[in-house]
């Protein structure tokens, strides 16, 4: 009777301490998992609808649509533009990322006052409708590959100083970009950090943003995710919109070409 008792507890201990006993999963295999049972219920979706009502509805002192505004494809061509972004743009003689651009299109075609929404915190009244703007364009070109020009010299410009900002250490942690994001194979907080400075890390990166970060309850801009890097390497926050963050964006999209973009993504 004792034996068969011991035989039985034993049993029960193996099943478990089974799935310890077996390989375990890699970190990323792990949030890979959270990641995809999350997936079909993501509230970034709700993000992109309120996106879209937005560029339609006519708002602002001019009482005004988004319909005309050009990201690059022509006037009120959406499908595609994201995947082009950050480029050089004629009208304002440089080279603008999405957030800059919906700022341009927003003060000349609804009369908003561009600088007053790129002072304001995220989050906040215009900032947090820029966000569902941007979560409603990129969308527009999911699962389309990266493809930014390069042809201007602005948009080569931009590409050097944004891969000069990359490694540019500082600060009192002596940190860069590249200090994270800048070798294959590094991880921090148990999570596996993507190489943007070539394929396949760069478009896995820049990417997946923007993102609904289910640790603030909220969908994040690449300018928020920037700002955020830059918290965390304790630099001063760079300007909303500001000629670095773009060129940041430019060195990151250029890098990401021929990969594919699941913007807006889901992350922890």
């Amino acid at each position: 009777m004792i034996q068969r008792l011991s035989i039985t507890f034993a049993a029960c201990v193996v099943a478990a301490l089974g799935p310890a006993a077996q390989a375990q999963k890699t970190t990323a295999q792990g949030i890979a998992e959270y990641r995809a049972m999350l997936a079909d219920g993501n509230p970034s979706e709700l993000y992109e609808a309120r996106g879209e009502g937005l560029w339609k509805q006519a708002r602002g002192p001019k009482n005004a649509s988004l319909d005309k505004c050009d990201l690059g494809k022509g006037p009120g061509v959406v499908k595609g533009a994201f995947v082009e972004l950050p480029r050089y743009f004629a009208d304002t003689q440089r080279v603008q990322d999405l957030e800059s651009r919906l700022l341009t299109c927003m003060e000349k075609l609804q009369g908003f006052n561009a600088d007053e929404i790129a002072n304001t915190r995220f989050g906040v009244g215009e900032q947090k409708n820029i966000e569902s703007l941007v979560a409603y364009v990129s969308g527009e070109s999911r699962d389309m590959t990266f493809n930014l020009p390069q042809a201007h010299r602005q948009e080569k410009l931009m590409y050097e100083v944004g891969k000069k900002v990359f490694y540019l250490r500082g600060g009192p942690m002596d940190f860069s970009c590249a200090s994270c994001h800048g070798e294959d194979n590094k991880r921090v907080r148990l999570q596996d950090l993507p190489n943007l400075t070539k394929q396949p890390g760069a478009s896995l990166g820049f990417g997946s943003w923007p993102a609904y970060r289910v640790s603030s309850g909220d969908l994040w801009s690449m300018q928020r995710r920037l700002n955020d890097c830059y918290r965390q390497q304790r630099f001063p926050y760079p300007g909303y919109a500001s000629d670095v963050t773009i060129a940041l964006g430019v060195y990151m999209g250029v890098n990401s070409q021929g990969g594919v973009s699941v913007a807006p993504g889901l992350k922890r």
